[in-house]
C-alpha cells in the first residue's frame, strides 16, 4: 500500500491497528498485577514461619558464630580461629570428637544395611510378617528411661548378660567400663532405630514398579540382579534419607549415655555432646561455641555429599 493510498483510509481505518494493541498491553498488565497479588499474598502467609525460622534459628546460630570469635563474653575482644586452635589442641575434645566419628562410622551403616536386608526379606511375603513388624516396631513406643533401665540390667556387672556367660564357664565383664561400652551402645542405637528405617524401605519398596521386575525375572535375571539392576536405583533417594536420618539420631543417642553412664563415663563412650555438656557447665561459652560450630560443618559436609551421591544416582534412573 502506498503512501498515498494510506492517507486515502478512513481516520477509524487507519487507527484501528492501535486500538487492538491497547487491549493486549492492558491484559498483559492485569495479569502482571495478579501475580504481583498472589506472591504478596504467599509471603503474608508464609510471614509467621519464617520470622519463627530467623528468631529461633537463624538469630541465635549467628549469636553462636560471634561467639566462637570472641575471647569471652565481657570484653567482646575478637580472637580470630583462636578458640578453634585452642579446641584442637585440647585432648578431651579430641577424645570425644574420635569416639563419636567411630560410633557414627560403625552405627549408621549397619542402621541402614540391616533395615534394608529385612525390608527386602519381608517384601517377600514371609509368614508371619505382620507380627515381625510390630516386633521391630516396638522400641520407639518405650521412652528413654525404661530403654536405660532394659540396657541396666542386661548389661549390668551383676546382670542378664553375664549371668549368662558365667553359666559357660565365662569371666564377668564390667559392659559400661571397658572396650565393649561402644558395641553395647551401638547395640541400643540399632535396637531403637531398625524397625522405624525399615519401615522407610518397604515403603520405598512399594513404589518399584512390579512389572519391571517381572520381566526381568522371566528373561532370566537373578534376585541379586533384579535388586542390582531394577530397586537399588529406585531405592537410592531412600538410602540416602534414612543415612540422614540415622546421623542425626546418632548424635541423640547422648542421652541414654549421659543416663547410663554420668558426665565423665568411660573413655570410649566419652561423646563430643559429653565434652559440650561439661564446657557449658564450665561457663566457657566460647568454647562450647566454636565445638558446636565444629559439629555443624562436619554434619553439613557429610549431608551434602550425601545429596550430591543422591542428584548423580537419581540422574542415573532418568537416564
Amino acid at each position: 500500500m502506498t503512501a498515498r493510498e494510506q492517507k486515502t483510509l478512513p481516520k477509524n481505518e487507519a487507527r484501528r491497528p492501535n486500538r487492538k494493541a491497547k487491549p493486549q498491553k492492558s491484559k498483559k498488565n492485569r495479569i502482571m498485577r495478579s501475580e504481583r497479588g498472589e506472591k504478596g499474598r504467599t509471603l503474608l502467609f508464609l510471614l509467621p514461619s519464617l520470622l519463627g525460622v530467623l528468631v529461633f534459628f537463624v538469630i541465635p546460630f549467628c549469636i553462636v558464630i560471634y561467639q566462637s570469635l570472641i575471647r569471652n563474653p565481657f570484653l567482646q575482644e575478637f580472637v580470630g580461629l583462636d578458640n578453634y586452635i585452642r579446641l584442637f589442641n585440647n585432648s578431651s575434645f579430641m577424645q570425644a570428637l574420635k569416639n563419636t566419628g567411630v560410633f557414627t562410622a560403625v552405627a549408621v551403616p549397619l542402621a541402614v544395611l540391616i533395615p534394608l536386608l529385612l525390608a527386602l526379606l519381608l517384601d517377600r511375603r514371609i509368614p508371619g510378617a505382620s507380627i515381625f513388624r510390630t516386633i521391630l516396631i516396638s522400641p520407639l513406643m518405650v521412652p528413654v528411661a525404661s530403654i536405660v533401665l532394659i540396657w541396666q540390667v542386661l548389661f549390668d556387672y551383676h546382670g542378664a548378660i553375664n549371668e549368662m556367660i558365667g553359666a559357660f564357664g565365662a569371666l564377668p565383664i564390667d559392659w559400661f567400663k571397658s572396650e565393649w561400652s561402644i558395641l553395647v551402645v551401638v547395640l541400643l542405637f540399632l535396637w531403637k532405630n531398625i524397625g522405624y528405617n525399615m519401615i522407610l524401605f518397604m515403603a520405598a519398596l512399594g513404589n518399584v514398579p512390579k512389572e519391571i521386575s517381572e520381566a526381568a525375572i522371566l528373561d532370566g535375571a537373578g534376585g541379586w540382579q533384579v535388586f542390582r539392576r531394577i530397586k537399588l536405583p529406585y531405592l537410592s533417594s531412600s538410602i540416602i534419607f534414612v543415612a540422614i536420618l540415622s546421623i542425626i539420631n546418632s548424635f541423640k543417642v547422648f542421652r541414654e549415655v549421659y543416663l547410663l553412664t554420668g558426665d565423665h563415663p568411660y573413655e570410649t563412650l566419652y561423646l563430643v555432646q559429653h565434652f559440650m555438656n561439661n564446657v557449658f557447665r564450665n561457663v566457657d561459652y566460647q568454647k562450647l561455641s566454636a565445638a558446636a560450630i565444629i559439629m555443624c560443618a562436619a554434619v553439613a559436609l557429610i549431608v551434602g555429599i550425601m545429596l550430591i551421591a543422591d542428584d548423580k544416582m537419581g540422574g542415573s534412573i532418568e537416564d
